[in-house]
């Protein structure tokens, strides 16, 4: 199955147009997935530099990409310019579980930076539709 991956805030946390540190979890369910003859698509806004540094990560943490901003296959049967996919994995996707760092101030809570993917969760829900093996 074809997934498409969003990076900043999805796999690293946001800092663009650095790399951020990676989100907890995400390097082992990728690599779950991929162990699992699932093709990974980096879907991401990044470009030139940053685009590779993005690229580089994956080469960094031997997790292979079937395709960069694009479904390889789909030039069989179109000529659109969105990458296909059976899943989209995003922070900025409706219903995608989210995190948040929050610390204590005073008697309130407050946010730090913008949330990012709860991989536990995401692997939870991979495990459900069985597209990974519960390892537990």
């Amino acid at each position: 199955m074809d997934i498409a991956v969003d990076f900043d805030g999805t796999v690293v946390m946001h800092e663009y147009p650095e790399l951020g540190e990676n989100v907890v979890g995400a390097v082992e369910v990728l690599k779950k997935l991929v162990a699992n003859n699932h093709n990974l698509i980096l879907w991401t806004m990044r470009n030139e530099k940053e685009l590779q540094d993005a690229v580089d990560w994956y080469a960094k943490h031997e997790i292979p990409l079937y395709g960069i901003n694009c479904n390889p296959s789909q030039a069989e049967w179109t000529k659109s310019p969105k990458a296909y996919a059976k899943i989209y994995i995003d922070d900025a996707a409706l219903g995608c579980p989210l995190l948040t760092n929050v610390v204590q101030e005073g008697e309130e809570l407050k946010q730090i930076g913008r949330p990012f993917v709860d991989w536990k969760k995401v692997e939870e829900m991979l495990i459900a539709k069985g597209l990974i093996a519960n390892q537990d």
